[in-house]
């Protein structure tokens, strides 16, 4: 399935997420639960979320390198530092982690369920060629910060 890889920006598939997240809590009302405090913490998440994406774009910014996820063979560095450090997707994790927030502001596992088939579709056609093509232009480099830091957490 070659044909999605890099195709489709990933703040699309994070706001089509978003929609079917609001759909599915509109419409399935069976996984819907109560939580105390569900805006709140859902609040919480969507903010740390933003952080962790946040610094990944500064990261980005600082290291004049580009921002452009459907063509990583434009990227003039490798950003290992800061929060890098810990994660190689900070801004993908970041998304990942607003949406959970945005399903359990919902109150629906159905619509926080949909963070699972987001993180897959963003590692099959968004992650995996763009690590193909960091590992072209960066070799050794590259797969050294692969094998010491995890892809999500």
């Amino acid at each position: 399935m070659q044909i999605l890889e890099l195709k489709i920006p990933p703040v699309a598939v994070a706001l089509t997420s978003a929609a079917l997240q609001y759909g599915i809590h509109e419409r399935w009302t069976l996984a819907a639960f109560s939580m105390n405090h569900s805006r709140l913490w859902g609040t919480l998440f969507m903010l740390v979320g933003l952080m962790v994406a946040g610094v990944g774009v500064v990261s980005f910014r600082m290291a004049s390198t580009t921002m452009d996820p459907l063509d990583p063979g434009r990227a003039s560095s490798l950003v290992t530092g800061s929060i890098y450090r810990f994660t190689r997707n900070p801004m993908y994790l970041g998304i990942a982690l607003v949406l959970t927030g945005w399903g359990v502001m919902l109150a629906n596992m159905a619509s926080i369920s949909i963070v699972i088939p987001f993180s897959l579709y963003m590692t099959m056609f968004q992650i995996i060629p763009e690590e193909r093509g960091l590992q072209e232009l960066f070799g050794e480099s590259f797969a050294a910060y692969r094998a010491n830091t995890r892809r999500w957490l």
